[in-house]
């Protein structure tokens, strides 16, 4: 994943869940972009054989990581946002029931993945991200995090890199 670094953002539209729409190719200041697969919702059961999937558990803990320290990316000057295929819909059921600090981008038509040909897996008849991080810099992505092992500490372990 690291022949992505130096390549620009995507020219898309993408809905974000504070109801504004997002063209991450137009940002000019440094963000991060955590990529997750999907996030649990109650009474909905996880997709065909997710227990089984290495790296598919875990989205919720890294966007609650992310959200804890909103403010520390915020004071460098970076924003913070999650992208999945979910559409903006279930993400926002997410948001307001965990109280996210961060925005969630509706990458559901596939046009930012697609563009940046992301890494994806299979789970049941769906198809789903596979973890990873971005970080870009005036449009330009200037590292990525892949594969994200520990879903949980990848806000921290950003945070840590954007300091040094």
């Amino acid at each position: 994943m690291q022949h992505l670094v130096g390549r620009n953002l995507p020219d898309v539209e993408l809905q974000a869940t504070d109801g504004s729409t997002v063209n991450p190719s137009r940002i000019e200041c440094t963000c991060v972009f955590f990529c997750y697969p999907w996030t649990g919702r109650p009474n909905h059961p996880n997709p065909a054989g997710w227990d089984d999937i290495a790296g598919a558990h875990g989205s919720t803990p890294q966007a609650l990581a992310y959200s804890d320290l909103a403010e520390n990316f915020a004071e460098h000057h970076v924003q913070v946002f999650g992208v999945s295929f979910q559409d903006t819909e279930w993400q926002n059921e997410f948001v307001v029931r965990t109280r996210l600090k961060v925005s969630l981008l509706s990458d559901a038509e596939k046009k930012f993945s697609g563009a940046l040909a992301l890494p994806t897996f299979h789970a049941g008849a769906e198809i789903f991200l596979k973890r990873l991080t971005l970080v870009a810099s005036e449009g330009a992505i200037i590292a990525v995090r892949f594969p994200v092992a520990d879903p949980e500490h990848d806000a921290g372990e950003t945070l840590g890199y954007l300091r040094s």
